[in-house]
């Protein structure tokens, strides 16, 4: 057999993986995901300063900030004031 016939004996795969294993994000908690990531993105600098408090365990909230945030609505709005917090300046500070 030569080697175009080998190939063509093999069944062909995709080039990119499936993501037909991977459970989805319930609907309500991809919502708060993406507001609480939003208001990170244009609170807190950035996409590199966003990720890194939203993936950091924060004590104040006993947790890493997103997975806080997904939980519940009151894990949100714990998560939301932490940023505003971060974003206000320090007190006596020219703005």
């Amino acid at each position: 057999m030569s080697a175009d016939e080998q190939d063509d004996a093999q069944p062909k795969r995709p080039f990119f993986r499936s993501r037909a294993n991977t459970p989805k994000l319930p609907q309500d908690r991809a919502k708060r995901q993406g507001r609480v990531t939003s208001l990170a993105f244009s609170l807190l600098g950035g996409r590199d300063p966003a990720i890194d408090f939203l993936n950091t365990f924060n004590a104040s909230l006993g947790g890493r900030p997103l997975e806080v945030a997904m939980a519940d609505e009151e894990g949100l709005g714990q998560v939301m004031s932490a940023i505003r917090l971060l974003a206000m300046p320090p007190h006596g500070a020219k703005q």
